[in-house]
Parts: structure tokens; C-alpha cells; sequence
């Protein structure tokens, strides 16, 4: 079933009013809950609300801060288990995968190389799986938020040479152990992953001085040590100069993969001594001796303690959880429990869940939802069982957010104004409506290709293996009383009138599309 042309001016109907004023008239008894279920989490699922009433918001609140606690159904593990590439190291990556080696001194045909990245692609397509997965189907909610938040902060482009090998891995070792745990270890695992040494350039970073200063490694890099100050600490207003960026870029000379990789250690982290610049170093304002790699993990205690860090993080914690423009008494109380906490992201948290910011009705449906969080919230509100991943993937390409695949080290946007023009809404229309009315194939064998030249693999639910609880069948139409009921009933006159004055089988749909819905 399409969207047909005479049921446009329905949307026209309920986007007016978005325009107008994206707030309902008066919000019902547990739209509290459903605030919190919308921003520390994917959105609600059926039960959710009666869920979190049970135990209390604080309760929930602690409990999805403590993710270790919190049980995964037996379905999802064996699901995410299957995904073999998941569970390798770079360097095994890079020697199952990677380019084909010479073979009697002769160099790899074209066949060979072309058949190399064919096979090279089942490792993003087991990362974009597991990823989608988990966002919608972990109980563990505020992890997976987390690990989207900060995979954005700490962001790595999947289809920069190598990394197309490694952006799965670096989000199982360097981002998903430590999304709730010091902001220190995060720096830390990020800046020694091969995934981020080969993205920023860091690998090439060679002191033109040394002895190691030849072919490829000629000279100074400076992008990893920039985009470290200006989006991963301090922030692009941190205080730090130029001097400052050479000084960082000349302390984390060396930082690298071993010589000849693909003979040796293979890709991992390696400090190569013979490229290191040895001098002394100022570096915001702090003499750091040249001592080689023990250099580097001075710069980032420094970085990391820095009072410009504490607010830069806690700003964009409360972008991403309060509003777009967060208000500063908040950022400011976050600073300080960062400073005060030793960076532990935990406990700022705990203070942003706390705050009468995080509380306050003004801010409840006033951020609206990035592509992300509105596709897999939409899997995740209809109960979806979803065993093919190829169209949520397609879909999220077409509308600009396909993980992985922010080609700037900035990461994807979480604010209205990136987001909200008429395309995006009319794709994500034409994405609510097919899923509706069951035109997705979500439980059917993806097709040979999608858009990208690339399809994902099909997880199967194994055989002696039940549905998880409250997921319909594939064949079963959503039940818009069941959708509306799921979501709160979280809905505006306006919304509700033009829902139920359209054909039946246009409820859900409508649902989906609203203004609404649109927005956490």
C-alpha cells in the first residue's frame, strides 16, 4: 500500500501544527515517563510505561546507569554471538581481510583485490547489524545511547581506506566498555585504537628530525592533535593556540602501527621510537619532558582534567539529553561534577537525571529526533521482530545517518536545525508508511544488493528459539489502539482528530508521522 496523493493534505494537517507549535495542549498523567523512556532510551516499547511506573523513575533511572545488572535475553546473545568479526582483533581483521599479500614476489591480480573488498564487507555489515540490534532490542537501553553518543564524539569514518575493516571493532574496544565509566579510560582507548590513528593521520606522525622520517613518514601530522583539542576535549573555544596544537601533534609523534604490520604484530597500537621527537615540549602551559610514549599519556591526563574538557563534554551531554540550546546553570553544575568526579561519566549523569532542567515540561518533546533515534524507535514502539537489517540500513542512508558513515570527525549532528526540512520529513513519511504497512520485509531474506553494492546478512532467530516476548509476527498489521497505547497516548487534539478520521489502515502510519512522534 502507498501513501496516497489525497491522503497528503492528512500530513499537511498534523506538520502544520508542528510549525505552529510542536507541544501538546496539556500533557497527560505519564507523559513524565515517557519523557524519561525518550531520552534515555530508544523510545518506549509496549509495557514500558507500566514498566517504569512499577519501579519508579529513580529505580529505572539507576538501574539502566548500572547495565551490568540488567539481564540480556538469551535470543539477543546468541544473535549478537553469531557475528563472528565482532570478536576480532584489527590485526585479525586485517590478515582475513584485508589486501591479499604477494604471492612469489608476484603483486595480487585486479580478480583478487576485487574479490578481497567483496569479502571485506561482511565486517561493517556485522557492525551496522549488531549495532541496529542492540538499539533495538537491548534491555540496556542507556548503554546503547551511550555508546551512539559518544561513537559521535569520538568519531571514526567507515569508508576511509582501512577503517572500513576496523569501525566495528573500535566500537566493541574502544567505545562500548567504557560509555559509562571514566571520561579518562574513554580518551585513553580511543586514541590508541588503530581505527583512530589511521582516520586522523596519526600514523604518519613522524618528527622530520628523526631517523625514521622517510617514504611515507616525512614529517609532521597535526589532525589528530587539532580534532583532540577542538572536539574531543577542550572544545573548538578550549583556550589552547596553535603552538599548543604543534607542541600536541610533536609529542604524539611515533604513535602508530609497527613497521611492516602485516609481518610483525600486525595492526595494533605501537609506539615506533625511531619517528619520536624527543625535546622538551610546552604544551598549554605545562613542560612535558621528552620521554617517548609515556609523553603522550601526559598530554591526555591534562586534556582530560582540564576544566575546558569538564565543560565541553557536559555541554554536549546536556544538548543531547535537556535541549538544543541546554540552559548554562546546568552545564555549569555538569562541569563541576566532572571536575569533582575525576571525569566519571556515570555520576555526571546521575546529576543531568537529577537536575530540574532534565525535569522541567518545557524541555519534554523539545528535541527532535535524529534519523537514529526516530528509525529505531519506530522499530522498537511497533515491536518489530527484525531478522533482515537491509532496508533499516537503506532507509538510514536515504536519510543521512547510516552508522558509520559520517565522513567528518565532528560526528552526526543531534539538533533540530540539521535535521528538520522537508525532504527529511517526507522521507521519513515514506519510511513510517512502509513500515505500517508491512512493506519492509524486515523477517524476509535480504535481497542480493542494496543501495551501497553491499547487503547485509540475515540473523535467524534459531529454531528452538522463541520470539522474545510482546513481538508480533511479520504478517500481523500494527494495531494503532496498541501503537497509541505504547507511546502514552502522548498526543495532541489536533493529532488525535486527524487519526481518527482516516482510514483504518492509515492509523498507524499517521501515529508514526506525527509531530509527536517526531520529536523526544
Amino acid at each position: 500500500m502507498k501513501l496516497k496523493l489525497k491522503h497528503g493534505a492528512v500530513w499537511l494537517y498534523l506538520w502544520l501544527g508542528l510549525i505552529a507549535s510542536s507541544s501538546a495542549a496539556s500533557p497527560p498523567d505519564n507523559s513524565q515517563i515517557l519523557h524519561l523512556l525518550n531520552r534515555i532510551s530508544f523510545g518506549p516499547r509496549s509495557g514500558d510505561i507500566e514498566k517504569v511506573r512499577s519501579l519508579g523513575t529513580e529505580n529505572y533511572i539507576q538501574q539502566q546507569l548500572s547495565p551490568q545488572t540488567i539481564p540480556e535475553p538469551q535470543n539477543l546473545s546468541d544473535r549478537l554471538n553469531s557475528l563472528e568479526t565482532l570478536q576480532k582483533t584489527p590485526a585479525q581483521l586485517f590478515a582475513e581481510y584485508g589486501r591479499p599479500r604477494q604471492q612469489n614476489g608476484q603483486k595480487p591480480t585486479p580478480e583478487a583485490l576485487t574479490e578481497a573488498r567483496k569479502k571485506s564487507r561482511l565486517i561493517l555489515q556485522q557492525a551496522v547489524t549488531a549495532r541496529l540490534l542492540r538499539s533495538a532490542e537491548s534491555p540496556r537501553q542507556l548503554q546503547e545511547v551511550m555508546v551512539d553518543f559518544w561513537y559521535n564524539h569520538f568519531n571514526v569514518y567507515s569508508n576511509q581506506g582501512l577503517d572500513r575493516l576496523w569501525v566495528g571493532a573500535y566500537e566493541q574496544a574502544a567505545i562500548r566498555p567504557y560509555a559509562l565509566g571514566r571520561f579518562r579510560e574513554l580518551l585513553g582507548a580511543t586514541s590508541r585504537h588503530p581505527a583512530m590513528l589511521y582516520y586522523l593521520d596519526n600514523w604518519q606522525n613522524t618528527d622530520p628530525k628523526s631517523s625514521g622520517a622517510k617514504g611515507r613518514f616525512q614529517g609532521l601530522n597535526e589532525n589528530y592533535a587539532r580534532e583532540l583539542m577542538e572536539l574531543h576535549t577542550l572544545g573548538v573555544n578550549g583556550g589552547y593556540t596553535q603552538q599548543d596544537v604543534i607542541a600536541l601533534a610533536r609529542i604524539f609523534t611515533g604513535w602508530g602501527f609497527p613497521p611492516r604490520p602485516e609481518q610483525r604484530e600486525g595492526y595494533s597500537f605501537y609506539f615506533d621510537a625511531k619517528r619520536h621527537d624527543f625535546s622538551d615540549k610546552v604544551f598549554l602551559g605545562q613542560t612535558i619532558k621528552g620521554s617517548g610514549e609515556n609523553e603522550g599519556q601526559q598530554a591526555l591526563d591534562i586534556l582530560a582534567k582540564s576544566p575546558a574538557t569538564a565543560k565541553n563534554v557536559s555541554y554536549k551531554l546536556a544538548q543531547y539529553f535537556v535541549a538544543d540550546s541546554p540552559p548554562d546553570a546546568l552545564v555549569d553544575r555538569l562541569s563541576q561534577r566532572f571536575i569533582e568526579t575525576d571525569g566519571d561519566i556515570r555520576a555526571v549523569l546521575q546529576t543531568l537525571f537529577r537536575s530540574p532542567e532534565f525535569w522541567d515540561k518545557k524541555n519534554y518533546s523539545a528535541k527532535l529526533k535524529t534519523p537514529y533515534q526516530y528509525v529505531i524507535s519506530a522499530v522498537r514502539s511497533t515491536n518489530k521482530q527484525v531478522e533482515n537489517f537491509q532496508p533499516l540500513y537503506s532507509n538510514l542512508q536515504q536519510l543521512g545517518m547510516a552508522p558509520y558513515g559520517c565522513p567528518t570527525p565532528d560526528g552526526y549532528k543531534n539538533t533540530q536545525d540539521a535535521w528538520l526540512n522537508p525532504d527529511a520529513i517526507a522521507r521519513r513519511l515514506s519510511f513510517v508508511t512502509a513500515l505500517a504497512s508491512n512493506r519492509l520485509s524486515l523477517n524476509s531474506p535480504p535481497a542480493d544488493q542494496n543501495q551501497s553494492g553491499w547487503m547485509l546478512p540475515q540473523i535467524v532467530t534459531p529454531s528452538n528459539s522463541s520470539l522474545p516476548m510482546g513481538h508480533k509476527q511479520s504478517n500481523q498489521l500494527i494495531d494503532p489502539s496498541q501503537l497509541a497505547n505504547t507511546l502514552g497516548d502522548n498526543f495532541s487534539a489536533n493529532t488525535k482528530s486527524a487519526i481518527a478520521s482516516s482510514p483504518a489502515n492509515l492509523r498507524a502510519a499517521l501515529i508514526l508521522g506525527s509531530p509527536e512522534f517526531m520529536h523526544r
